[in-house]
């Protein structure tokens, strides 16, 4: 099933996160990633939402999302014409001989080491989600500690942008 990225507009207040999550999940709809946050308005946030779904139960998810009084705007990006990005912290077990190696790694993916202590490093690392997913499985075999990735953010390429305006209902 492809996954699909929703771009979504919604008022910056209490509780609209709840009632759209609500809404796709009361559906049996999956969210693959999410993540929320506020845009250049500070009333307005922008929802970038993941969803592995058919063409048929994307339309659905679609105008039910537009229904929704707190929801501005709902946008598809195509995933050959947006930008996304998602952020990887990483901590991982080192000694004094694989130190060097973790280091390799991290320089090949660019990452940058953000914490260091006697036995771990810890990685940030900003890209598309495959890259995340290569560096995890490389430094796997050194020992994860702990990490946190979060949801993937979209922008289209270009000039076209994502407008706070209602829209029609027609």
């Amino acid at each position: 099933m492809e996954s699909h990225i929703l771009s979504v507009l919604v008022e910056n207040s209490a509780g609209v996160l709840g009632r759209v999550i609500g809404l796709i999940s009361r559906r049996g709809f999956n969210i693959e990633s999410l993540t929320v946050g506020e845009t250049q308005e500070p009333s307005v946030s922008r929802m970038t939402i993941i969803a592995p779904c058919d063409p048929a139960a994307l339309d659905q998810i679609v105008e039910q999302l537009r229904k929704l009084v707190c929801v501005s705007k709902v946008e598809v990006l195509p995933q050959s014409s947006a930008i996304t990005r998602e952020l990887l912290l990483i901590k991982v077990s080192t000694t004094s001989k694989s130190r060097s190696e973790v280091l390799e790694i991290a320089s090949i993916f660019r990452a940058r080491v953000v914490d260091v202590s006697s036995g771990s490093l810890t990685l940030e690392i900003t890209g598309e989600s495959g890259k995340s997913a290569a560096l995890i499985g490389l430094l796997g075999e050194f020992g994860i500690l702990e990490m946190v990735r979060t949801g993937a953010a979209s922008l289209s390429r270009g000039a076209q942008t994502i407008y706070a305006e209602k829209e029609d209902e027609g």
